[in-house]
């Protein structure tokens, strides 16, 4: 499961788990930003955790060279192995696995790799809601430490990778929109392209939960960009990359055409961000916190000779040779 948060990545993961799904345990318990839930798997979210704390990736990271930091953790063998062995304890339970973390995105390579060790195919469902909607909410829950344009920037930045680095492997976009309005199309058009047609077949029980969990109420975030502060270049690569990314949601295949469209934007948005960073030199240098310099090493404590040199009057000291006297003191 893949997407930006607040693009409602939780609510599919809650309809896969009343679907058959195995959602690993214990996940983070609900609260106020998630009432239905987050669907996501504790450990995950304290292993990401420390990987974003080590290369100094956030969640909403607009930088687009911070996608290869965070890949380097793939080369890590004590890394990968960590991955691998918890990812093996979940399918040791269940053969139809489903992980969910907006964290994920900065790490695909690095599960990637532990899935491929497992002999695991792995597929990918990618939620697209609409940016202002997901600008709107992060302010609301995730504070205004970071601005809208940042947010916005930040979209561009994950959504335009993430769907590089699923690309050729089997995945399937939802809206979220139309998740909500009806759920049960959704779920029956991508079940093929996830590979998953047993999902499709669904019974009276699991129809009947999952209606319970959804809440169209939800969707709680229905703003324009009237109410979103960001610069119009950024504005108008959303409104595009938006424009390019429905298309692939909108049946059971892609269209043929669709990559190079995205590609041509994400060089774009790069070329831009490239020239906003070189631009705004001086503020990222009068941000930067100077490292603290590291402590002198206390002198080490005076030899007994030194001592009683130092207790030698002076007039005594000065018919000793200088060379001999600075011996004699510990200076030379």
């Amino acid at each position: 499961m893949v997407g930006i948060g607040r693009s409602g990545t939780s609510m599919f993961t809650g309809i896969l788990g009343q679907l058959g799904w195995h959602v690993p345990q214990p996940e983070v318990q609900a609260d106020d930003t998630n009432p239905a839930g987050f669907g996501e798997p504790q450990w995950v979210v304290d292993f990401h955790k420390q990987l974003q704390r080590s290369c100094r990736v956030t969640n909403m990271d607009s930088r687009p060279a911070a996608f290869d930091l965070a890949a380097a953790k793939a080369t890590d063998p004590q890394v990968v192995t960590r991955l691998r062995e918890w990812l093996g304890e979940q399918f040791e339970q269940s053969a139809h696995v489903v992980v969910k973390d907006p964290r994920v995105v900065w790490f695909l390579p690095l599960w990637q790799q532990a899935a491929a060790d497992l002999g695991v195919e792995t597929s990918f469902a990618t939620m697209l809601r609409y940016p202002t909607e997901i600008l709107k909410s992060a302010r609301t829950w995730y504070g205004a430490w970071q601005s809208d344009a940042s947010r916005a920037a930040s979209w561009l930045n994950v959504m335009l990778r993430t769907e590089q680095l699923t690309r050729g492997a089997p995945r399937a976009f939802v809206r979220y929109d139309e998740l909500l309005s009806d759920w049960e199309a959704q779920i029956t058009r991508i079940a093929a392209p996830l590979r998953a047609e047993w999902m499709a077949d669904l019974s009276p029980s699991g129809r009947d939960a999952v209606n319970e969990f959804v809440d169209p109420t939800l969707r709680r975030s229905q703003v324009g960009w009237d109410e979103i502060v960001v610069p119009e270049v950024v504005r108008s690569m959303v409104d595009l990359a938006w424009e390019r990314f429905v298309p692939l949601a909108a049946g059971s295949s892609e269209p043929a055409d669709a990559a190079r469209p995205l590609d041509e934007l994400a060089e774009r948005y790069q070329q831009f961000y490239a020239e906003v960073e070189a631009t705004a030199q001086s503020s990222i240098h009068a941000a930067r916190r100077l490292a603290p310099a590291a402590p002198k090493p206390p002198p080490p404590p005076p030899t007994r000779r030194q001592v009683l040199a130092r207790r030698m009057p002076a007039r005594v000291r000065a018919l000793v040779p200088v060379r001999l006297r600075r011996r004699m003191l510990g200076r030379g």
